[in-house]
């Protein structure tokens, strides 16, 4: 899920070098945190946050095929 959501936001931002996401385990939930440059912050959020949904989105369909929860946290 963490490739996922790492080739997902390498195609959207400018700087794809500084995509950066990394897994933690939390309360038996999958949270992935993703950083991106300070300039592309806007292209990952979207519009009243439409793009940060669907990659949300796409990640929940991913974890339940998988039989797991997860949550993406842009930071």
């Amino acid at each position: 899920m963490k490739d996922l959501v790492e080739y997902i936001a390498k195609s959207i931002v400018t700087s794809p070098d500084e995509v950066k996401v990394t897994e933690e385990e939390e309360d038996g939930r999958l949270v992935l945190l993703l950083e991106v440059a300070p300039d592309d912050k806007g292209k990952i959020i979207g519009r009243q946050g439409r793009v940060a949904q669907s990659i949300r989105a796409l990640l929940r369909v991913a974890a339940v095929k998988r039989g797991t929860r997860a949550n993406l946290e842009i930071v």
